[in-house]
C-alpha cells in the first residue's frame, strides 16, 4: 500500500496530516480522550477516534460535484 501525502497544517512533521491510498484516506490527529464525548460514540474494539481540524478538508481531492470522492 503506497501512501501519498496530501497535506497538513503543521509544517514538515506533526499533526494534523492527511494521506491517501488507492481506496482510503489516512488521517493523523490527536486522540479523543474526553470520556463524555467517547460515551456518545460506539467505537468498536481495535479502533480509535481522532480529532482532525476542518481545515484539513481543503486537502481532499475534489470530485465532479466539488466534494471529496
Amino acid at each position: 500500500m503506497a501512501l501519498r501525502f496530501l497535506g497538513g497544517s503543521s509544517g514538515k512533521n506533526g499533526s494534523p496530516r492527511l494521506w491517501e491510498t488507492d481506496n482510503e484516506y489516512i488521517w493523523q490527529g490527536y486522540p479523543v480522550t474526553d470520556p463524555e464525548m467517547l460515551a456518545e460514540i460506539a467505537v468498536p474494539e481495535g479502533e480509535i477516534v481522532v480529532r482532525v481540524p476542518k481545515s484539513l478538508v481543503t486537502y481532499l481531492p475534489k470530485g465532479e460535484n466539488g466534494v471529496a470522492d
